[in-house]
């Protein structure tokens, strides 16, 4: 369905074949840098037995997913609706979906304590607002992820989950908004809103005026960064991506120190040390380790 103050513009898709092109995105980009084997046995590695790629959850991870599943469902809503329907009580069925193992949870306690954390984040943005109850836009998506071609010559798809654009009507242009619902600060050097601010200029017509991150769980609200430099950040994407790109073609994807804090719950799940709790979104296995972790 279509709402009159949700306005998206979407682009061409061509005849290219996507199925043989290197995905890049935030998240894909960050585990490469961490550890050349965590970007491979997250991002390309594929179990035999189901076919599915590996996901190791935790209670953060399932934190972030619930409050961000809550907040994108009010964006598909017309302003003058969009908390007519209570957010809480989706945060609550959102929340039983991922109850338990399947969230990565401990024991009761432990879920019971992010679970406060969410109905506060959420509680923070019915309480303030802000951009929230303004017009959004919303990009051409699928399987839930905005993608672009990045480079055709190099074969690189440029993708990811914008969570929020908000509509600037007085000078028809747009505002980036990123939710964050953890308690650091991303780092100033972070690819993340440069990525956002490509996908959101090459899937929509508007000019970009504004770029922010929203943080739900530290105090600091909104808050408004430096529109990236354009150049800069496709000079940066490129070099990582030719890295990945060597990587793929020399099969070589190995740990700078032979088994990291970064790759080593993944090895364990390959030594068979993990228990599946089930199956994402995104068709991964989803995985929990039941052992602490040593210190590396």
């Amino acid at each position: 369905m279509v709402y009159d103050d949700i306005i998206g513009y979407m682009d061409e898709s061509g005849t290219r074949d996507k199925f043989k092109a290197i995905w890049l995105s935030h998240s894909s980009i960050n585990d490469f840098l961490k550890c050349p084997r965590l970007y491979f046995l997250h991002n390309r590695y594929k179990d035999l037995r189901t076919s599915h790629k590996i996901s190791v959850i935790s209670p953060a991870l399932t934190l972030g997913q619930v409050v961000h599943t809550v907040i994108e469902s009010l964006s598909g809503i017309p302003r003058e609706e969009r908390f007519a329907d209570s957010p809480i009580d989706k945060f609550e069925s959102a929340w039983k979906k991922v109850s338990g193992q399947i969230g990565g949870f401990e024991n009761p306690e432990q879920e019971n304590t992010y679970k406060e954390r969410g109905l506060k984040m959420i509680k923070t943005i019915i309480e303030k607002p802000g951009p929230l109850v303004n017009k959004a836009i919303k990009l051409k998506s699928e399987n839930g992820l905005s993608s672009f071609w990045f480079s055709e010559d190099k074969n690189l798809i440029l993708c990811g989950k914008v969570d929020w654009i908000e509509y600037l009507p007085k000078t028809d242009s747009i505002h980036i908004i990123d939710f964050k619902t953890g308690r650091l600060e991303e780092e100033e050097e972070s690819l993340q809103l440069p990525i956002y601010y490509l996908l959101t200029k090459n899937l929509q017509k508007r000019k970009i005026a504004k770029a922010s991150y929203w943080y739900l769980d530290n105090g600091k609200g909104l808050v408004q960064k430096q529109l990236p430099n354009e150049e800069l950040a496709i000079e940066k994407i490129n070099k990582i991506a030719d890295r990945i790109s060597l990587a793929l073609k020399l099969d070589h994807f190995k740990c700078p120190s032979n088994g990291c804090k970064h790759c080593y719950p993944y090895e364990r799940i390959l030594k068979g040390e993990g228990k599946w709790v089930g199956i994402s979104e995104y068709k991964q296995d989803i995985y929990i380790l039941n052992r602490p972790q040593p210190e590396i």
